[in-house]
């Protein structure tokens, strides 16, 4: 005998998570109410009758002082201002995936579009999901039901369509209207909403069926999804039942077959399947019918529960503190271990200074061991559990999450975030590509959610998303009170070979290469680098285009006004050749300023070429004999130096004969 339990069985996100939030409120002392029973599972709902949670037909049966949940099928949106209209405190609940079904027909109701809902009408959420159209829409179980729907839209091709699906809804099912609304509507706009974790659960499902000789589906009778596992398996495998609890088990067809199949509903808790699982084995043990040794089909059963995801979460008190365990009371008569491995993401945590003896933990059930009467226990799994709902929520609301770089790896960053690893792709890492991840690593950083696989539990993140509204919003304040001449401190971003692009706050502005330096460079990294600092002003804005162009160049390093300051009409100081051309040669003076020796200032006799006499390079002493400030233009002569010799040499030849005359 084989048992096989489906790995996709019981609760998924959705329901896992309305449960959850009932819990927790009750857990804190709160009155609870749920607008109609949570889930469609009798058993879970008894339980939490038991806690004292009470169901209210409609919102005005919640007492005042009571929060108000409302169920994972969602509710219309007259139902959310009814609620808000009463006061009543409340708590939502609704699937995320539902959630998105109902933002998907209010937009597209809007527009004035026709919604078209693969599901039945009678279900609560399909009646939600009716609830948020604001326009014509139409309900389908059949493809009859949708071929008539489409037969009475008049001039539906030149009308558009918006389809969604019950989340539940049969995936087989869908896909053959789909081919009907592709061939006979040209304009529909089609939403696949059924729920991942559904369409995996009705494929695992049909796989298993087509292998047992029985299968059993567990779960409540109200349920939509349970009842499609049953037609999907049972149109595979003849011999399927379905059942409620372990009471309507078919314990004669169970002993008789050899292999078995077991999956589970959406809303059908893990101890029911347990239940199941725990009784099939006594009464196959006691008869003698039975086909496998009883240590064989131990290990079977055993094998069965691996494949199957029995988490809960309990609360607990610590009674215990050692330096590799946690001993916990969980209200039962086994004993609650918590691993030190299970107690903390930190390799390096003491138990000691994590915990001690009185506190209160909520926690993960991983395994319970009736034989040695232990439970074994998971703080860090809870918590991470517990951040993967704030994660789901973060992207379904597009929130900002921080979080702690804790990884540089191959393509991105790792953050971790309430507990959970968040992978951030370099390309989302920083405000530009190419800037270094290293710099990211143990820094607290703000991302969004963009991405979540939820039955793979990853989550893919953004922080250029989070700088860039950051800059947006410096942008627009920069923008406010932007004039031309006002000074900024900014960093260098990105070198062209035409500039330099500087981050003045949360806008960028240029540096054209000719603002950069008074003297003339080939390349903007011949004064700055990225990530210089460096002080600016605004030339020119033209908010329009969103461009601003940057001055950089101080006046007091202008050369000229250096020139016109030290070097007036009449100063004689050396300069080099820097150039030669057929009427003179131009020599620098100082930096940035050049002046011309003409051919004819060059020497006081005639010059043919300047190269006779000049060389570049060549330094020589010259007269500035003119300046143009207008046109920048400057003479300079050689040859007047020159003649001021001439003329000396001649006064003191004179002063001689002269001396020489009076002696005689």
């Amino acid at each position: 005998m084989s048992i096989k339990v489906a790995k996709s069985a019981g609760f998924c996100f959705g329901v896992s998570r309305a449960v959850n939030i009932v819990n927790d409120l009750v857990d804190k002392g709160k009155k609870v109410y749920t607008l109609g029973p949570i889930i469609h599972n009798r058993q879970m709902v008894d339980k939490l009758a038991q806690r004292g949670v009470r169901i209210a037909d409609i919102p005005g049966d919640a007492e005042q002082d009571s929060t108000l949940v409302i169920r994972s099928h969602g509710v219309a949106k007259s139902v959310y201002d009814e609620i808000k209209k009463l006061n009543i405190e409340y708590m939502d609940a609704t699937c995320p995936f539902v959630l998105k079904i109902h933002r998907i027909v209010a937009e597209h109701s809007a527009l004035g579009e026709i919604i078209i809902i693969a599901g039945d009408k009678n279900h609560p959420e399909v009646q939600g999901i009716i609830g948020h159209c604001t326009s014509e829409y139409y309900t389908y179980m059949t493809d009859g039901e949708l071929e008539e729907i489409l037969a009475n839209i008049p001039d539906k091709n030149n009308k558009t369509l918006c389809v969604v699906a019950q989340t539940t809804f049969d995936i087989t099912k869908w896909k053959k209207s789909l081919k009907m609304l592709q061939k006979v509507c040209t304009n529909a706009k089609i939403f696949d909403t059924i729920c991942s974790a559904t369409s995996d659960r009705q494929s695992e499902a049909a796989a298993l069926a087509a292998e047992s000789d029985l299968m059993l589906v567990i779960g409540g009778r109200h349920s939509s999804n349970t009842n499609k596992l049953y037609n999907i398996c049972r149109e595979v495998c003849p011999d399927t039942y379905l059942i409620e609890s372990v009471k309507e088990m078919p314990l004669t067809a169970v002993k008789q077959a050899s292999r078995i199949g077991i999956t589970a509903g959406a809303s059908t808790p893990a101890s029911i399947i347990k239940e199941v699982l725990v009784t099939m084995t006594e009464e196959i043990k006691n008869t003698e019918e039975m086909n496998t040794e009883p240590s064989e089909f131990e290990t079977l059963l055993e094998e069965s529960f691996k494949n199957y995801n029995t988490d809960g979460r309990v609360h607990g008190v610590v009674v215990g503190v050692t330096p590799t365990e946690v001993r916990v009371d969980v209200g039962r008569k086994q004993t609650g271990i918590i691993p030190l491995s299970e107690l903390s993401s930190d390799p390096n945590a003491k138990a000691e200074e994590l915990v001690k003896e009185g506190d209160e933990l909520d926690l993960i059930i991983m395994k319970t061991n009736d034989q040695e009467g232990t439970i074994l226990l998971s703080k860090k799994r809870f918590d991470a559990q517990k951040g993967w709902d704030v994660i789901v929520k973060a992207e379904e609301d597009n929130e900002i999450v921080t979080g702690v770089v804790t990884e540089v790896v191959k393509g991105g960053v790792i953050a971790v975030s309430n507990g959970v690893r968040v992978f951030i792709p370099a390309s989302q890492a920083t405000a530009t590509r190419g800037e270094d991840l290293n710099k990211l690593l143990k820094q607290e950083v703000s991302f969004r959610i963009i991405e979540v696989t939820r039955q793979r539990r990853r989550a893919v993140g953004s922080i250029r998303s989070v700088l860039s509204d950051e800059r947006k919003k410096q942008a627009e304040a920069f923008w406010a009170d932007a004039e031309v001449g006002k000074k900024y401190t900014g960093t260098v971003k990105s070198l062209t070979s035409y500039g330099a692009f500087v981050d003045i706050g949360g806008i960028d502005g240029m540096i054209h290469i000719s603002e950069l330096s008074w003297s003339r460079i080939k390349h903007p990294s011949e004064v700055v680098q990225p990530g210089d600092t460096v002080e600016v002003y605004i030339k020119s804005l033209d908010p329009e285009k969103g461009k601003i162009s940057l001055g950089y160049k101080k006046d007091e390093d202008n050369p000229w006004e250096i020139l016109k300051n030290k070097y007036p009409v009449g100063t004689e100081c050396e300069v080099e050749i820097v150039g030669l051309t057929q009427f003179g040669a131009f020599a620098r003076i100082i930096p940035g300023i050049d002046g011309l020796i003409h051919v004819s200032q060059i020497s006081n006799e005639r010059v043919e070429k300047p190269e006779d006499v000049l060389s570049v390079g060549q330094k020589v002493n010259v007269k500035i004999t003119a300046v143009d400030l207008e046109k920048k233009r400057i003479s300079l002569s050689m040859k007047a130096l020159l003649a001021g010799e001439t003329e000396q040499a001649e006064e003191a030849a004179a002063e001689e004969t002269a001396e020489a005359d009076s002696e005689e």
